[in-house]
């Protein structure tokens, strides 16, 4: 028997047509260690059990979601990029749109996610942000690309809501990534970088505090999330660092004609 799909939905002051939510792994067919509703066909799962997933999450939305192959890079998917492409997955790390009832996803288990809507609720975007894209400007790019659906959206009209990724009491990393974000403030840096006890040259690392700054940055005031950790709540996520062999769970995002 496949159980109801639970999703977790931004606590964030948006539009009312502005739709969105981020799926766990509670529901679906998937069998262990994918268990149960992972959405993620490159992961190693049974395809047909993927698919049936993915039909069941279609269920629930206006439209397919518009998939992206993901490589950690900083390139947007645009609507006209699409058009040119034609059919996905298209690769990206992220998308954005304003064409009503298309919907926007990003796949992670321990990347973190983020979500954008413009404050009219016009604009969308949704952006896969791992330690090397954040620290290569995806988000950057997904605001500038936001931006360029409409010529009087600002990055001030935009909010932004950080979805579950892995937290600062679980995200080991080296001197590699502490140099990758080298470019933001030293006062960020201390914040976001706490040295392990015994092991130089080894950190806990805050994703979150690294992209509320680099939003902060942009003029972006209104930020919510950032308050999972994918790695710690086995129960709700799939975690990557956790089981290594492990499903993919979705943020999605759309603006819906029916309010």
């Amino acid at each position: 028997m496949i159980s109801a799909i639970k999703k977790i939905e931004p606590s964030w002051e948006v539009p009312r047509l502005i739709k969105a939510f981020c799926s766990t792994r509670v529901g679906g067919v998937s069998k262990s260690p994918f268990d149960n509703f992972n959405l993620g066909l490159n992961a190693g799962d049974d395809p047909a059990d993927v698919m049936q997933n993915r039909a069941i999450l279609k269920s629930i939305l206006p439209s397919e979601p518009m998939w992206l192959k993901q490589i950690h890079g900083v390139t947007v998917s645009t609507p006209a990029s699409r058009q040119e492409i034609g059919v996905g997955p298209f690769e990206a790390d992220a998308s954005v749109t304003n064409i009503p009832d298309e919907v926007l996803a990003v796949l992670t288990a321990d990347c973190m996610p983020v979500l954008f809507a413009s404050k009219n609720g016009e604009v969308i975007g949704a952006a896969h942000a791992g330690w090397r894209g954040l620290s290569g400007g995806v988000l950057e790019n997904t605001i500038q690309a936001m931006c360029g659906l409409s010529s009087s959206l600002s990055p001030q009209d935009i909010s932004a809501w950080m979805g579950p990724a892995i937290g600062p009491t679980a995200f080991e990393v080296g001197e590699d990534v502490l140099e990758a974000f080298s470019g933001q403030s030293q006062s960020i840096l201390s914040q976001a970088f706490s040295p392990i006890l015994g092991q130089p040259g080894k950190y806990l690392a805050d994703l979150y505090i690294l992209a509320r700054d680099r939003l902060n940055s942009l003029g972006i005031k209104q930020i919510d999330g950032g308050d999972f950790c994918t790695f710690t709540d086995k129960q709700r996520f799939f975690s990557y660092r956790r089981d290594k062999v492990t499903g993919r769970f979705a943020s999605l995002i759309w603006t819906s004609q029916n309010t």
